[in-house]
């Protein structure tokens, strides 16, 4: 089983393909419901292939989408846990390398199979929603009294007046909650003494300066971007040729106060952008190639970034183009930025997001421990 991408009447259009090289009908009934909704083209393709895991699975057990019930359920999840990973080539999101016994992982991470019983559970719940189930999520789930018992401090405004009951799948993965590894200054700048262009320096420091995702750089236009106020608009758009877009529904306005970002983008847009594009887009391929004056799309990113990390000697599995907005969240809060201001910088929906970088280090954690330090030292001499 493959997900074939194909473009048609403008569209980006995903299908899970069978064995016999035809879609799977209900999967694709179910990722058109998903487009209707308006998800991003990266959300559907995720979604496609989690469920070619459940109809591989099937396969192996003789099963069909009709007869999967909660028992199956449980025999997905121990099939989940023994499917080897293949090893990404390309990655937009922060990966994690995980070990047992100090030799790398080789089967699916624990969020990974959680994603894929996610998305199963999403599938079911539209056949129900369609009328082509007349029975419950075969992924159940029940109320979970842990959810409730969340401390006030991550409680938002009016959560005791929610008329919604916590609720947890039955079938999960227990995982635990990673950090993000921001590089450090050397490998930062060794990062971006191997960057070969204007133009690639300037995406690279948008991301790093401006904390923007890597759609939110792809997709800037030129009316974005206010060099006199040195800042720029993130938008929300859908119309990007090669599908990049901001995650975030939220518009929002970034300032770039640090000269580098800014004075990078003016570099480009004088020296390298072709003066004959007919496009508003800000990053575009330029040279000389049959495809000079085409908008940069996510797979040219990560290209220009894993060859830059390769020359500068960064190999670690989770440094991607997305880890740059990690870096610069995380300096942020150890700057001394606060937790609303830098989840509004951001354009996290959710406070949660933003708390990542929380646990990074927490400027208070690291007070009360110095405090704590010196007044022990201070006991120890007055022992003395």
């Amino acid at each position: 089983m493959r997900v074939q991408h194909r473009w048609e009447n403008g569209s980006h259009q995903i299908e899970l393909l069978g064995d016999d090289g035809e879609p799977v009908e209900v999967v694709s009934g179910f990722l058109r419901f998903l487009a209707a909704r308006n998800l991003s083209p990266n959300t559907l393709v995720s979604y496609a292939y989690d469920l070619r895991h459940l109809w591989r699975f099937f396969a192996e057990r003789g099963l069909s989408w009709d007869r999967f019930g909660p028992p199956d359920a449980i025999a997905l999840l121990e099939y989940l846990r023994s499917v080897p990973s293949r090893r990404p080539r390309q990655r937009m999101t922060l990966t994690v390398a995980t070990r047992d016994a100090g030799v790398p992982a080789t089967k699916l991470a624990g969020t990974t199979v959680n994603r894929v019983l996610a998305a199963v559970s999403s599938f079911y719940e539209y056949l129900i929603l369609a009328g082509r189930l007349d029975r419950a999520n075969p992924i159940e789930k029940r109320p979970d009294p842990a959810l409730a018992r969340v401390s006030e401090r991550h409680r938002p405004f009016m959560g005791r007046a929610s008329r919604q009951r916590p609720v947890r799948r039955a079938v999960r993965v227990k995982t635990v909650q990673q950090v993000p590894r921001p590089l450090d200054e050397r490998q930062v700048e060794a990062l971006l003494a191997q960057l070969r262009s204007v133009r690639d320096k300037a995406i690279v420091l948008l991301m790093l300066q401006g904390g923007l995702r890597p759609g939110e750089t792809l997709g800037l236009r030129l009316e974005d971007v206010a060099y006199g106020r040195r800042r720029v608009v993130v938008r929300h758009r859908e119309d990007h040729p090669k599908g990049a877009r901001s995650k975030s529904r939220y518009e929002r306005v970034v300032d770039l106060h640090e000269p580098e970002a800014l004075t990078a983008v003016s570099a480009y847009m004088m020296a390298e952008r072709p003066d004959d594009a007919d496009t508003t887009l800000v990053f575009l391929i330029c040279g000389k190639g049959r495809r000079r004056l085409e908008p940069l799309g996510y797979g040219g990113l990560v290209r220009m970034f894993t060859r830059a990390c390769v020359r500068a000697g960064i190999r670690e599995p989770w440094v991607t183009p997305h880890a740059l907005r990690h870096i610069h969240a995380t300096r942020m809060w150890e700057g001394g930025m606060r937790e609303l201001t830098l989840q509004k910088r951001l354009g996290h929906a959710s406070p949660e997001s933003t708390r990542i970088y929380i646990r990074v280090s927490d400027p208070a954690v690291v007070a009360d421990y110095s405090h704590a330090l010196g007044n022990r030292r201070g006991d120890a001499g007055e022992a003395r």
